[in-house]
């Protein structure tokens, strides 16, 4: 067994004991952690999102924080602020919440355009600026939002750059019957239990280093593109997906294929990573022709693209 595959499968077992179910969400978390990748969770309350990241971070032994946006949520309040010390004449940063390795971002939509806004700079360069002082952020650095219905009251609409930022939008669905009789069988463990560190951020780092050397043959490398092309012909979208897409396409097949024990890039693995990574870059038409959805375009451009042979 191939030491990515031990490690991923030590990570999974341990999350499992908390989550039921959700195997396929809990692959694409360390898929877009070993890619570098934030991730824009979308589903109902009460589907273990925040008990996800939660122990998602503790078990890889890294800091968690969990930012819960609001109207009046401030700049400040996530980046932090300078402060003046009388100690050192000088004045000095008070770390806001963003200076941890997985952030949880509940309810991004909550907050206004100018508190969004103070996420950019970090997603993006790994690095905070506050009155003219640049900090960097402390690696592995991954950021988990989770967002209300498009539309609700109190809400104000993600822009396209600040939803291009997330390389994964992953969507959580209510448990089956029978899972959710698991969660009632082991509700007390999960409440009480406490998650294990099965890895360390040394070891994250080492997968991130491994992941960018992962084999992709050009072969694989035209797939893609010739995938992107096809949903950007798409009549059904006033606006396909960018090169950004295609090169999350890339990065995200190499971690997929890690967290799969491999050392090379398969089509099936952008065939995993492609709704998750696309659905939030396609602009439907206000008025397509036929009732259409995100993921049914996905799936046919899928379909209709010639698959690379071996």
């Amino acid at each position: 067994m191939s030491y990515s595959k031990y490690l991923t499968g030590k990570i999974l077992t341990e999350l499992q004991k908390y989550i039921v179910g959700k195997q396929e969400v809990i692959e694409m978390l360390l898929t877009a952690l070993f890619s570098e990748g934030h991730v824009l969770l979308e589903g109902p309350p009460g589907t273990a999102k925040t008990l996800m990241a939660k122990t998602f971070a503790q078990a890889i032994g890294a800091k968690f924080a969990r930012i819960q946006m609001t109207p009046d949520t401030l700049p400040a309040d996530i980046l932090g602020t300078m402060v003046y010390s009388m100690r050192d004449s000088a004045f000095q940063l008070k770390k806001g919440p963003i200076f941890s390795n997985i952030i949880l971002v509940d309810e991004l939509n909550r907050a206004p355009p100018k508190t969004q806004a103070a996420f950019i700079e970090v997603m993006q360069e790994l690095q905070v600026t506050i009155e003219g002082n640049t900090f960097p952020v402390e690696k592995p650095f991954m950021i988990i939002a989770t967002q209300m219905p498009y539309g609700s009251p109190g809400t104000y609409p993600l822009t396209e750059v600040q939803t291009d930022r997330f390389a994964f939008k992953i969507r959580v669905s209510n448990p089956t019957p029978e899972e959710e009789k698991q969660i009632l069988e082991k509700i007390n463990f999960i409440e009480t239990g406490q998650v294990g560190q099965v890895a360390t951020k040394t070891e994250v780092l080492s997968m991130v280093e491994r992941a960018r050397n992962i084999y992709v043959s050009d072969a694989v490398k035209k797939y893609i593109v010739d995938l992107v092309s096809s949903l950007r012909n798409n009549h059904s979208l006033s606006e396909g997906p960018s090169v950004r897409a295609s090169i999350w396409l890339l990065k995200a097949s190499r971690s997929h294929a890690l967290v799969k024990g491999r050392e090379y890039v398969i089509p099936d693995d952008v065939k995993a990573v492609a709704p998750h990574v696309l659905r939030h870059r396609l602009l439907l038409k206000k008025e397509p022709l036929e009732e259409v959805d995100e993921d049914q375009l996905i799936a046919e451009a899928l379909a209709s693209t010639p698959v690379p042979k071996r």
